[in-house]
């Protein structure tokens, strides 16, 4: 069994839609395309280029996919980010496309959940989520994710796709490493440990 893990870019309002720049995804008229670059700084890069250096595979979403196809193939280099993502299997999930040109691609067929799992149930290292919005929903809806590698930026944006949307299962996580960047970003990670316990405080529960 090897662990899903999911990373990603988020406002303090859990906002994840389009850190990069314009054109990434406006859908739904979203406004504030790029917002992640202003904060990004060496600390960032560096903790990027560890997760991705400990990859096996990637899962994404069409979109990300996309996105992904349309430049890294352009910039090789020796940057583990590069490396990764050019290399690497990349198995990408969508309803809509036929087939994949990226050689380093396989397009999942069927059930989502179903696919997930079976990827998960063989040997071998981490299974990277980045990106992904819509993708990322459907596996917290499936209680897919083992663990959660969040930056959280200094910044709330009031719209856009979420991290978190209706319909995740209500589960408890444990902070692992956490650290924090010269422009305040939050950089986090969280394993996923189980159901949700509750309780009570005030003067009349003691």
């Amino acid at each position: 069994m090897r662990p899903l893990v999911v990373t990603t870019f988020v406002t303090m309002d859990g906002v994840m839609q389009a850190p990069g720049g314009p054109g990434e995804d406006p859908s739904g008229g979203f406004s504030h395309e790029g917002w992640l670059p202003p904060f990004f700084d060496d600390v960032l890069g560096e903790q990027m280029s560890t997760w991705f250096t400990g990859a096996q595979d990637f899962l994404i979403g069409r979109t990300t996919y996309e996105i992904f196809y349309a430049s890294w193939p352009q910039m090789i280099s020796d940057d583990p980010v590069s490396q990764g993502l050019n290399f690497k299997k990349k198995y990408v999930a969508s309803r809509t496309l036929e087939s994949v040109e990226w050689e380093t691609a396989e397009l999942l067929r069927g059930d989502v959940g179903e696919a997930v799992r079976a990827l998960k149930a063989q040997d071998g290292g981490e299974l990277q989520v980045h990106g992904s919005a819509g993708l990322i929903q459907t596996l917290l809806r499936e209680d897919l994710v083992d663990e959660l590698r969040l930056a959280v930026f200094p910044v709330v944006l009031g719209e856009g796709k979420r991290l978190f949307g209706d319909g995740a299962i209500p589960r408890t996580w444990r902070l692992g490493h956490h650290a924090v960047s010269s422009t305040g970003v939050l950089i986090t990670t969280y394993r996923r440990v189980g159901e949700v316990e509750t309780g009570a405080v005030g003067p009349e529960y003691e």
